[in-house]
């Protein structure tokens, strides 16, 4: 939720209004939109289970009831569990997908007339477990890494009217036990000399939403930091 508020206070700043889902987390989300009213924008809620087609659909009702239009969506909702590949159960494994995978093709789906309308764009946050084997977070990565072939599978399904790109950031909000040394190893690791803010996410955001010849493509927001190779070995 946190990725989600600064991307969702920094689109509201560039001049978007906003609908903010959430499932359980309704005070965290409440409180994002009087920040996006707080900023001279309308902002409205809706709740739902986005690894259901009910869930989804309820987005796209929402969207159409409030604001009759679309022009951009972003896909963030995600679990992120750690497990060992070879303990992980059939339902633990479902569960991670429909959330992570089915999730945003649902929610895709179920705008995609609003999206058309508008030529507008999809962003799907992935991360760097898309491209390195996260043997700690197992069938979460494999679920991004789906959701990286959806991103370019959608992006030529939907052309030439909705582009749909992907964003894979690294380690720009880090844990809340991290402490000084933890911070100090991270910055010796990142090429760029700093560690990483949510700002540099919102940043990818804002391009991406405003390039109309960017389609079908990840930008890797993490600092050089992938360069030696997978962070959660």
């Amino acid at each position: 939720m946190r990725l989600g508020r600064a991307v969702t206070l920094g689109l509201a700043e560039a001049g978007y209004d906003v609908m903010v889902h959430y499932n359980a987390s309704e005070g965290p989300a409440r409180e994002t939109v009087r920040a996006v009213e707080a900023l001279g924008r309308t902002a409205a809620t809706v709740s739902g289970d986005l690894s259901t087609g009910e869930g989804a659909e309820a987005v796209g009702r929402a969207i159409r009831a409030v604001y009759g239009r679309l022009d951009l969506l972003v896909n963030g909702a995600a679990s992120f569990v750690q497990a060992d590949l070879l303990e992980v159960d059939e339902t633990g494994w479902d569960r991670v997908m429909a959330l992570n995978l089915k999730g945003p093709f649902l929610v895709v789906q179920a705008v995609a007339d609003l999206l058309r309308e508008a030529r507008g764009s999809v962003v799907n946050m992935v991360d760097l477990s898309a491209f390195q084997p996260w043997v700690r977070y197992p069938h979460h990565g494999v679920s991004k890494a789906g959701l990286l072939h959806l991103t370019r599978v959608l992006a030529r399904v939907m052309a030439p009217h909705v582009r749909v790109n992907a964003i894979a950031p690294g380690a720009v909000l880090p844990p809340d036990d991290f402490d000084d040394d933890d911070r100090a190893r991270e910055l010796a690791r990142t090429p760029v000399g700093r560690l990483g803010s949510p700002d540099d996410v919102v940043r990818t955001v804002l391009f991406l939403a405003t390039s109309p010849f960017i389609t079908g493509e990840c930008v890797v927001v993490d600092g050089g930091r992938s360069l030696e190779g997978p962070l959660r070995g």
